[in-house]
């Protein structure tokens, strides 16, 4: 009796100490965003030669995901996704924003980085943030990272990017000012852009390292004009001889002098030495912030991710065995990579083919930081964190859907069409021909055989359930 009684009270003892425990620490965040990076481009994604190594650590001491997905195969869209767990087509925000746009992501929006900011969180941003258009170029409204929720901001645009300038001073040919907010350099007077971006975000981790924060690091690269490291170029050229250029004009290399054509390898169609360049830059930057989590003793409690905004650009890449590429709803221009480290709660060594979109990124963190939503607030991303400890559980979600409609034809081939994803079946519905082509992604991941004729019943019932999904999200039909 006196020894259960002496167990009673051991039970109920620490029934009462769990009860008033301390909460588990909330994680740290870092999402590091590369811009244009396909699928293939990572060593451990099958890239034989281009260099990854702290990016392939990564992914075995984490989780790579092989079925990832953007929400758009452009940028804005992508961003606004992240940021709002809302898909493109419900905010409106479908294109990317143009440098004169006035209908960037509004700020009464719930934004992730404000959430966090409301439960303790510091919040950073460093680089490339294109939610809005800029008034250097006329815009009328301007919103900047610090309007949805950022406490910190530096390295990001004042005007239209992609110009090829990734050296200090960053001026482009003629034009007046630095197209970037950088007012001094910290690297010297050969100052690299992705250089300097992972020097910021190391800087705000060590800043910050006594309290949870989330870094959001968004990197220009290797958004053309591709433009890596002299000294990186030439190792790759050497590595392998640079593929045909897809381009008649390099504006860089009339610039240094060069003679005429692309005799710099700016737009080499394959074996691109400056897209290697510029991929070793950002591979660098996850070794250092790598480092300085374990040097600070936060590695363990920190959801590190690595992934891309949408597919690579086809003139400098291909995304190979993917069809297409940037611009484009066939696999290449919405699959990206995708790795994330947690050591807290992630097995290493993991790699799962679930797939998930990058608005599943919002309701995931806020989850993992104990951070409830208001129970009015519509989200289309759903938790992943059970996936995360377990690669091969599915979350509760029935299909992926993309709405991508356009006035004319993006440059890159992109054409105004809507995509639908149910287990592995993939529907495109091309609104201006009213073409539909399907795919059996697990039989034909490179979409090579379009079999819509075959199964009409799948067709029409994918685009049941497309239609349906457009209503419920408010997505402006294009008039054909």
């Amino acid at each position: 009796m006196i020894r259960f009684a002496s167990f009673l009270h051991i039970f109920l003892l620490s029934l009462l100490v769990g009860a008033f425990a301390k909460p588990a620490a909330q994680p740290n965040i870092v999402f590091v965003l590369a811009d244009d990076l396909g699928w293939s481009e990572l060593g451990c994604y099958g890239n034989r030669f281009h260099e990854t190594p702290h990016l392939d650590r990564l992914a075995k001491e984490g989780m790579r995901f092989t079925q990832a997905y953007a929400a758009a195969p452009v940028c804005s869209p992508y961003r606004a996704a992240l940021l709002t767990g809302q898909s493109p087509a419900r905010l409106g925000l479908t294109d990317y924003l143009r440098p004169d746009a006035s209908n960037g992501l509004p700020p009464e929006q719930d934004t992730l980085p404000e959430l966090l900011k409301q439960n303790g969180y510091a919040t950073g941003m460093v680089g490339k943030w294109h939610l809005t258009g800029y008034k250097y170029h006329g815009a009328e409204v301007e919103l900047r990272p610090k309007d949805h929720g950022f406490d910190w901001n530096v390295g990001s645009e004042v005007k239209s990017v992609g110009n090829g300038a990734n050296t200090w001073p960053y001026v482009f040919r003629t034009q007046p000012v630095r197209w970037i907010d950088l007012g001094k350099n910290r690297l010297g007077e050969t100052e690299y852009l992705t250089d300097r971006l992972n020097l910021e975000a190391v800087d705000f981790i060590a800043r910050n390292k006594d309290r949870p924060f989330f870094l959001y690091l968004s990197h220009y690269a290797p958004h053309t004009i591709l433009n890596g490291r002299a000294e990186l170029v030439e190792k790759y050229r050497k590595k392998h001889p640079p593929g045909e250029s897809t381009r008649e004009k390099c504006y860089l290399c009339q610039d240094a002098g060069l003679r005429k054509g692309d005799p710099g390898n700016h737009w080499a169609a394959h074996h691109n030495p400056h897209l290697a360049a510029m991929l070793q830059s950002i591979d660098e930057g996850i070794g250092l912030i790598a480092a300085k989590l374990g040097e600070l003793g936060l590695a363990e409690n920190t959801i590190l991710i690595f992934t891309s905004d949408n597919g690579g650009e086809t003139n400098v890449t291909s995304n190979a065995p993917l069809r297409g590429g940037k611009s484009q709803l066939y696999e290449g221009g919405i699959r990206v990579p995708l790795i994330v480290r947690w050591p807290a709660r992630i097995k290493g060594q993991g790699v799962s083919d679930i797939p998930t979109m990058n608005t599943d990124f919002y309701p995931t963190l806020l989850g993992a930081a104990g951070i409830r939503t208001a129970p009015d607030q519509i989200l289309d991303g759903v938790s992943m964190q059970p996936t995360w400890e377990n690669p091969s559980v599915r979350p509760e979600r029935e299909f992926l859907a993309w709405h991508y409609p356009l006035d004319k034809p993006h440059f890159l081939g992109g054409v105004s069409a809507g995509a639908i994803r149910l287990d592995h079946w993939k529907l495109i519905e091309k609104f201006r021909s009213g073409e539909d082509q399907l795919f059996h992604l697990g039989h034909d991941p490179s979409e090579s055989k379009n079999v819509a004729s075959q199964n009409p019943e799948t067709v029409a019932l994918l685009k049941k359930k497309l239609a349906a999904w457009r209503t419920d999200v408010g997505a402006k039909i294009p008039d054909p």
